[in-house]
C-alpha cells in the first residue's frame, strides 16, 4: 500500500468477469489528471481497455476535473494510454485474441514512488448463472461469519 493511501477498486469487475491474468501499468496522465487522482476522483466502473495500433489503452475511465485547473484542465473521459512493457503486451494481445476475453481495469492506486498504477486483468464475461453462484457463496461467507462470532 502506498504512503497516500489512495486505492480505487472497481467491485464490478469481480462480479461480471472471470478475470483470468492480471498486470500492473503504468498511465500517461496530464498534469492536472494527476491531482484529481491523489484527491480520490476517480471511476472505473465504465472503463474498459484496448488496442490501438499495438499500444493498449484506456477508454471511459472517469477522472474528474481538477477543482484548481484553470484553461489547463484535462478532459474527465479521454482514451489514456497505459505504459506495459512490449513482453506483457504482446501476452495480453494473444489472449485478447481468443473470443470473449477483454481488458478490464480492477484497481487504481499510487505507487510508493508517487506514480499512478492501474490494476488490469484479462477477463471473461460471466453468465447470468455464474453471477448467482458468486452471489450465493458470498451470502454463505457472511452466514458463517456471523456464526462464528456468536
Amino acid at each position: 500500500m502506498s504512503k497516500e493511501g489512495i486505492n480505487i477498486v472497481n467491485r464490478r469487475a469481480r462480479f461480471e468477469y472471470e478475470l483470468i491474468d492480471e498486470y500492473t501499468a503504468g498511465i500517461k496522465l496530464q498534469g492536472t489528471e494527476i491531482k484529481s487522482i491523489r484527491n480520490g476522483k476517480a471511476s472505473l466502473g465504465e472503463a474498459y481497455g484496448m488496442f490501438i495500433l499495438d499500444e493498449l489503452w484506456i477508454r471511459d475511465m472517469h477522472i474528474a476535473e481538477y477543482k484548481y485547473g484553470s484553461y489547463a484542465n484535462h478532459e474527465p473521459k479521454r482514451p489514456r494510454k497505459l505504459l506495459l512493457n512490449r513482453h506483457e503486451l504482446k501476452m495480453i494481445q494473444k489472449r485478447l485474441a481468443e473470443k470473449g476475453l477483454t481488458v478490464v481495469p480492477t484497481r487504481l492506486f499510487i505507487d510508493d514512488n508517487g506514480r499512478a498504477k492501474l490494476g488490469i486483468a484479462v477477463g471473461r464475461g460471466k453468465k447470468k448463472f455464474d453471477k448467482r453462484e458468486s452471489i450465493k457463496r458470498r451470502e454463505d461467507n457472511r452466514k458463517m461469519d456471523r456464526a462464528m462470532k456468536r
